[in-house]
C-alpha cells in the first residue's frame, strides 16, 4: 500500500520541482558558486577528424598532445578551483567549435572567449551569436590582423567590434605587449563603453626585468574604467616558484586597475606544462600577497570574473 505524504513533505516536494523544472543556465551558474575562478585556460583535443587544426596547424605543434577538461580539472580542482573562462586556442583559429562543445557539456562550468575574423562582413552578428552562448569575450592581438603594434587596431572590423562589443557587453580580450597599449590607449578612449581585458598583465616585464616606462604606461590605461586586468601567467615572467620576486610588478598593477577590475588566471595548460604546477599560481594571489585583505583576494580570485563571466 503507498504511503501518503503529509501536506508538508507535498508542498515541499512540489515547490522543489517546480523549482528544478525552473532553472536556467543563469541560475545553474549562480549554483555554482562556490570557488575560485579562473579567468585563462586554452583546451584541446587531438581528435582532429571532428576538430580539425586550422591551416598553417599541424600535430606536431600541439604540446601537450591534449589537454582536455577532464585534464584541467585534475589540476584545478585540487587548488579549489570551480569554473573556468575557456579561451579559444589558435590551433583552430576561427572555428570555435571544441570550445562550445566543451562549455555545453559542462553547464555552469566554463564561460567562453572566442576568436572571430574582424574582416568578416557579418562580424557583428557572429558575436551576437557567440554572445548567445555564453562567449563573454573575443581575444585579439596584432599578428591575428595581420598588422604591427603600432597601429593594430586600425582595420575598420576593430570599429565593428568595439561598437558591438560596447552593447552586448562582450568583452575585447587583448593579448598583447607593452608596444600595443598606445594602439589600444586610442582605442579605449574613442570606445569608453566597451570592456576590455589585458591579458598577462600586458607581458610587462616578461624578460626578467621591469621596464618602468612599459609598467607606467600600463598603469595608465587604468584610466579607462572599463579596461580590465588579468594577473596571472607567472611562469612567463622568468621567476621560480613561488613567484614572490613577481610581488612588487603585481601589488603595482593591481593597485593601478583595483581589485574589482583585476582577475586572477592561470594561462593552462602552460602553467602546469612549464613545471611550475597549478597551485603555486592560486598561492601567490592566496597566500603570499599579504598587501591585500581577505576580501581583496576574494574579488581578484573570484568576483571579478563572477561579475563579468558568470553573472
Amino acid at each position: 500500500m503507498p504511503i501518503r505524504p503529509s501536506r508538508r513533505e507535498a508542498l515541499r516536494t512540489g515547490a522543489t520541482v517546480l523549482a528544478g523544472c525552473s532553472l536556467t543556465a543563469r541560475a545553474e551558474r549562480k549554483a555554482d558558486a562556490p570557488g575560485w575562478i579562473d579567468a585563462h585556460v586554452h583546451i584541446w583535443t587531438d581528435d582532429l577528424k571532428r576538430y580539425p587544426l586550422a591551416e598553417g596547424f599541424t600535430k606536431a605543434q600541439m604540446k601537450p598532445a591534449t589537454f582536455t577538461p577532464a585534464e584541467l580539472f585534475a589540476h584545478c580542482e585540487k587548488s579549489g578551483v570551480r569554473r573556468i573562462n575557456l579561451i579559444q586556442m589558435s590551433y583552430y583559429r576561427y572555428d570555435n567549435s571544441y570550445m562550445l562543445d566543451m562549455m555545453a557539456k559542462h553547464p555552469g562550468r566554463f564561460a567562453g572567449t572566442g576568436i572571430v575574423d574582424v574582416s568578416s562582413p557579418d562580424l557583428a552578428e557572429q558575436m551576437r551569436r557567440l554572445r548567445k552562448r555564453e562567449v563573454r569575450a573575443l581575444r585579439v592581438y596584432p599578428s591575428l590582423a595581420g598588422r604591427k603594434p603600432v597601429d593594430w587596431l586600425q582595420p575598420e572590423g576593430f570599429e565593428t567590434m568595439f561598437k558591438t562589443a560596447a552593447k552586448l557587453n562582450q568583452a575585447v580580450s587583448c593579448l598583447i605587449r607593452p608596444d600595443s597599449f598606445p594602439e589600444l590607449d586610442r582605442m579605449c578612449a574613442r570606445h569608453p563603453d566597451t570592456p576590455v581585458i589585458i591579458d598577462h598583465m600586458g607581458l610587462v616585464g616578461t624578460s626578467g626585468t621591469v621596464d618602468q616606462k612599459e609598467l607606467d604606461a600600463l598603469r595608465r590605461l587604468a584610466r579607462h574604467k572599463r579596461v580590465m586586468l588579468k594577473v596571472g601567467a607567472f611562469y612567463a615572467f622568468g621567476k621560480a616558484a613561488p613567484y614572490d620576486g613577481l610581488l612588487p610588478l603585481v601589488r603595482a598593477v593591481i593597485e593601478a586597475f583595483g581589485p574589482e577590475r583585476c582577475m586572477w588566471e592561470s594561462d593552462c595548460p602552460f602553467q602546469v606544462t612549464n613545471g611550475a604546477g597549478y597551485e603555486a599560481s592560486v598561492a601567490l594571489i592566496r597566500d603570499r600577497c599579504d598587501f591585500l585583505s581577505p576580501a581583496d583576494k576574494d574579488q581578484i580570485l573570484r568576483k571579478t570574473a563572477e561579475t563579468f563571466f558568470f553573472a
